[in-house]
């Protein structure tokens, strides 16, 4: 079963062990949660997109800009 204890003091000094890593569960829980919150922040999310955008905006514009010097050649 579970562990005999001798006194109350030993109870007490067990809850307080207990409680303490409880705590730091917690905490650890809500540092966590806030990195994921960072990570999923929207502007973050851009930035990751933002080189992948921006090769598919040049690979337009040079589109467009063959169109319109090829359409000037003849």
């Amino acid at each position: 079963m579970g562990k005999q204890y001798n006194s109350f003091e030993e109870i007490d000094e067990r809850l307080k062990v207990l409680s303490l890593l409880r705590d730091i569960e917690v905490e650890s829980l809500k540092l966590s949660l806030n990195r994921t919150k960072s990570a999923m922040h929207p502007l973050k999310l851009a930035g990751n997109f933002k080189g992948s955008i921006q090769k598919l905006l040049l690979v337009f514009a040079i589109k467009k800009l063959k169109m319109f010097f090829g359409k000037n050649k003849k």
